[in-house]
């Protein structure tokens, strides 16, 4: 089978369903964007701080193709087979949220993003995630997005600002904290 078909030469795609659709519509943005983030993830995974974490990663990499193939589905197309997200996918986010804030100081001050490569791998993440939140709210403005996607997406988003915390206190980092400048 070949991997390009001369479909998309006019600039429009597929939905699943049928639907043909710009390459441009907010739809795409979507789930192109949650691809970005599953890349950006596929990278995060691969950071050797992480090695003892490639299970999850890979489960949430798993749960992010399942969210294009419902960003990718047609509205009104409920008969397409696709994989289930799960009120549970978003429980085990928040179960793994808890037991990383166990080990980590309280916060109490704004972090800004590096100190490590592999930290910042975890805020470029958080980024591209909270822009997929972002453009789903979008989409959901204009057509029906299931509302257990954009609460994962939120639940992602924070979850990568805890991993990126906990990967620098494992890497023996210091927290970039944000120091504002004091007015004179």
């Amino acid at each position: 089978m070949k991997i390009y078909t001369k479909t998309g030469d006019s600039g429009t795609t597929s939905l699943l369903g049928g639907a043909r659709v710009s390459k441009a519509h907010l739809r795409i943005e979507a789930y192109g964007t949650v691809d970005e983030l599953n890349s950006f993830l596929g990278v995060l995974r691969d950071q050797p701080v992480n090695e003892k974490r490639l299970d999850l990663l890979k489960e949430i990499q798993d749960r992010l193709f399942t969210l294009g193939a419902e960003l990718a589905t047609e509205p009104g197309k409920d008969k397409v087979v696709k994989p289930d997200l799960l009120p549970s996918d978003i429980e085990l986010l928040e179960k793994e949220m808890d037991e990383m804030e166990k080990y980590l100081e309280p916060l109490k001050n704004f972090i800004l993003p590096g100190g490590h490569p592999s930290v910042s791998f975890a805020h470029v993440a958080r980024c591209v995630c909270r822009r997929a939140e972002r453009i789903c709210i979008a989409l959901n403005d204009e057509s029906p997005v299931d509302g257990l996607v954009i609460q994962y997406l939120n639940r992602l988003s924070d979850f990568f600002f805890m991993l990126g915390r906990k990967m620098a206190q494992e890497l023996g980092i210091e927290e970039v904290k944000w120091e504002p400048r004091k007015n004179k």
